[in-house]
């Protein structure tokens, strides 16, 4: 499978893996499947840190950085086709970051992997 992981799902599988689900860490674990990452989430990853609703260390853009090198995603880029789509979206909340995951999602053919409710 190609999974794209919600900010929330990477940075628990990298933080706290026990708030993941069994069954989302026997997938991250599944050699098979394809991870990958949008820029939005290291982007709302900071935007968490800025905010102090995470701790990323002293230099959260250094944190970052050896993150995407520790999980060697796949970068799913912003693209002018992924900010069509989200604008068509019918979603139930206005989440712009979450907007742009799923829409990034249908563009490159991704399952989300999400433990939010209003994306699933």
């Amino acid at each position: 499978m190609r999974l794209l992981l919600d900010t929330h799902v990477w940075l628990w599988s990298l933080i706290d893996p026990a708030q993941m689900s069994p069954r989302i860490a026997k997938e991250l674990a599944n050699p098979d499947n394809e991870i990958w990452l949008s820029p939005i989430s290291t982007w709302e990853a900071l935007m968490l840190a800025r905010k102090g609703l995470i701790d990323l260390g002293g230099d959260p853009q250094s944190w970052l950085r050896e993150a995407w090198v520790k999980t060697g995603p796949k970068e799913a880029v912003l693209t002018n086709e992924v900010m069509l789509q989200s604008c068509s979206l019918q979603l139930s909340h206005t989440d712009l970051a979450d907007r742009f995951l799923a829409a990034t999602a249908a563009v490159y053919d991704l399952t989300l992997v999400t433990a939010d409710a209003r994306l699933v």
